[in-house]
């Protein structure tokens, strides 16, 4: 009678398990850039939901966040606002390339900085998409979720991006968002679907 042979350690691991693997592990770097208060962390938030129910690895990079544990002495010119989009930027990249869909809702209203990320990530070949979360100012000051419209009204703080600040929107962002034009579901629905048609997320 022959003898029952044992498998060798690990072969358990077969090419297709590995290669099941494989397909969960695109990384990207989805940035949403627009006024305050125009819906970007909203958005964010409610595709992370979808993209997590659905098995993906997902981060949400938020602003005031970054602003308190990595780039706090910062202030609001225009080359401390740069320094905080290069270092979320560089976190955005290393999260990406090592296989998360890693969603930014912030602001970054300069052209070259985020043209700095971008460049970024393509040096690495690590998937990049900008969408301009692309609400009126007139809508963001009536939403003012943090306040600071009123505040900038009030004359207590000044360099309020959009009003006293500038903001150079998108040309030709991988996506526009009319948040003030549909819900917050259809918006991150829309997103979805950009992540879909790029193959970033099946």
């Amino acid at each position: 009678m022959a003898e029952a042979t044992n498998p060798p350690a690990g072969a358990s691991e077969t090419p297709q398990h590995t290669e099941t693997l494989e397909k969960h592990v695109t990384g990207a770097t989805i940035w949403l850039t627009g006024l305050p208060s125009a819906g970007k962390t909203t958005i964010a938030n409610e595709l992370a939901r979808t993209l997590r129910a659905e098995g993906h690895r997902v981060e949400v990079l938020d602003g005031d966040e970054i602003r308190e544990f990595l780039s706090a002495g910062l202030g609001f010119s225009r080359e401390d606002r740069h320094t905080n989009v290069q270092r979320i930027g560089f976190l955005a990249e290393l999260l990406a390339r090592n296989g998360v869909l890693t969603l930014v809702p912030v602001i970054a209203p300069y052209a070259d900085s985020r043209e700095a990320v971008r460049k970024r990530h393509q040096a690495g070949g690590t998937a990049y998409l900008e969408v301009h979360v692309a609400t009126p100012v007139e809508v963001c000051s009536e939403r003012d979720v943090k306040g600071l419209y009123a505040k900038q009204a009030a004359g207590e703080i000044s360099g309020l991006t959009g009003v006293d600040d500038p903001y150079e929107a998108p040309d030709s962002p991988d996506l526009r968002i009319e948040s003030h034009q549909q819900s917050v579901q259809e918006s991150a629905a829309a997103l979805r679907a950009l992540l879909t048609e790029r193959g970033l997320a099946a």
